[in-house]
């Protein structure tokens, strides 16, 4: 049917702007609206407005389609630090209260890598190694979507416990210097987000949350990332939310790991001096070809290959990350006495 005549000098119809909300609009639906606008009109939410977003999806207060169209808009208009810190505040605010007063960690480490071509967790050796030469390392995460062998898997192998919760995790500190916190634990409607990868067919910003959650408030943090453009973000994040220290690395399959055969670049954040880089030379005298059995080289029962190498050379970026020395070659030599020694 053709649409009806306009008398000559009858008022037009007023047409609803856009961004109007029709009536009873679901209140999720801004946060939508805001990111999901044309060009030139759509803008990242502020700090206040992802923090707000996430709390309702945490609450279950979202519709899922509304959540996957959410998490998708904001992968595609690239993670900005004001909304990150937003949303890891949200993340931190829902987490489960723990029953015990948290344990002073000297170092959060977490471990949420997806790479294809991963082998074994070689940065759980340093963070074993750390924890008996006196250090208490947090390591928390989820490897569901790595091709590596995930970190709660080698813990088995190992005949190490992992943690079932936040307070069980504060026994394992206080016992042993490590604890090892998955995801699904700590904070298991965030879990559920991170897996939507599944279904989504791509990360998402909530990987970004988890590694900057640091559940303990730690005095320090140590992170890995695949692509390096996530080095700026992540510093910028640790800095908006006041955290002490936070190093960053581009790392094997995105983990907090150092390859001793190549050099590596250290992007450190320090709330006291701002931010700053240090160069760590590659270390060939211990880079070896092949890397060995996880188990064996941990109980000293094979000579060393190149996944000791790794654990040695990883070693050094924690001790640097928790500023027990500020100077990469000191840092090096006594990662060395650190492995040694375990």
């Amino acid at each position: 049917m053709n649409d009806p005549i306009r008398l000559k000098g009858a008022p037009r119809t007023a047409v609803p702007p856009e961004t109007a909300e029709p009536p009873d609009e679901h209140r999720f639906a801004a946060f939508v609206r805001t990111l999901g606008r044309g060009p030139g009109r759509s803008r990242a939410l502020t700090r206040a407005e992802a923090r707000d977003a996430l709390a309702m999806i945490l609450a279950g207060e979202a519709d899922p389609h509304q959540v996957g169209a959410f998490l998708m808009l904001l992968r595609y208009r690239g993670e900005d630090p004001e909304e990150i810190a937003g949303l890891i505040e949200a993340a931190r605010a829902a987490m489960p209260p723990a029953a015990v007063d948290r344990v002073a960690v000297d170092l959060d480490w977490p471990s949420y890598g997806a790479g294809k071509t991963r082998g074994a967790p070689w940065f759980l050796l340093a963070a074993l190694a750390l924890a008996r030469a006196g250090h208490r390392i947090l390591m928390h995460g989820s490897n569901e979507f790595s091709a590596g062998t995930p970190v709660a898997e080698a813990l088995a192998a190992l005949g190490m416990p992992i943690a079932r919760d936040r307070d069980e995790a504060a026994q394992h500190l206080s016992r042993t210097g490590f604890a090892y916190l998955p995801l699904a634990a700590f904070h298991p409607r965030l879990d559920r987000l991170l897996g939507l990868r599944r279904l989504l067919g791509l990360r998402s910003p909530i990987n970004t949350v988890a590694r900057l959650l640091d559940p303990f408030d730690a005095a320090a943090g140590i992170d890995g990332v695949f692509h390096p453009p996530y080095i700026a973000l992540h510093l910028a994040a640790a800095a908006r939310l006041g955290r002490p220290r936070l190093l960053v690395v581009k790392g094997g399959g995105g983990e907090a790991e150092r390859n001793p055969a190549k050099p590596v670049t250290a992007h450190l954040y320090a709330r006291e001096a701002g931010e700053s880089t240090l160069l760590l030379p590659p270390r060939p005298e211990i880079a070896v070809a092949r890397p060995g059995d996880l188990v064996e080289t941990w109980c000293g029962r094979q000579p060393e290959g190149a996944g000791a190498a790794i654990a040695r050379a990883t070693i050094a970026l924690a001790l640097l990350a928790m500023n027990v020395v500020s100077d990469p070659p000191q840092a090096d030599a006594q990662a060395d006495e650190i492995w040694r020694g375990r």
